[in-house]
């Protein structure tokens, strides 16, 4: 697949994708970012490219940088790269699948809720409503349904 970028997504992607090769070691990585960068400069990246792209702005996006280096506008233009990237569709896909298996506690009286932390970044949702009990775990893959039932 081919993904076009434009304006401040594509100026976002490029600036870190160059910030990322001025810091890399190894041949290989760095003629892999020059490739990344030639595609950024070309606006639109595809094959490879997009998993490299992705693991260097969600790094910018964790660490702060982009934020930092770009404002608010510079990190919603990542954001909004990383979403249209394969992870990001995952992510998007996982949250669409559990928020489609939860209506079926939609108009039930909630009986409780808990959040659990069970690991760094890692969280399980519980929820029981009228006797259907759901558990949601929440990690930086995405949201996946554990269970639903009775």
């Amino acid at each position: 697949m081919t993904i076009e970028l434009k304006g401040e997504a594509r100026e976002v992607a490029l600036a870190e994708v160059q910030a990322t090769l001025a810091m890399a070691r190894g041949d290989d990585m760095r003629a892999r970012l020059a490739e990344l960068a030639a595609q950024l400069d070309a606006g639109a990246v595809d094959g490879d490219g997009e998993e490299l792209l992705e693991s260097v702005l969600e790094l910018g996006q964790q660490a702060g940088r982009i934020r930092a280096h770009y404002g608010p506008g510079g990190e919603q233009a990542a954001v909004a790269t990383l979403r249209r990237l394969p992870r990001g569709r995952e992510r998007a896909e996982s949250a669409r699948a559990v928020s489609t298996a939860l209506q079926a506690l939609v108009g039930r009286q909630l009986g409780a809720i808990s959040i659990q932390a069970v690991g760094p970044g890692a969280f399980a949702l519980q929820l029981e409503a009228d006797g259907v009990e759901a558990a949601v775990r929440l990690d930086q893959t995405g949201a996946r349904l554990a269970s639903v039932g009775s």
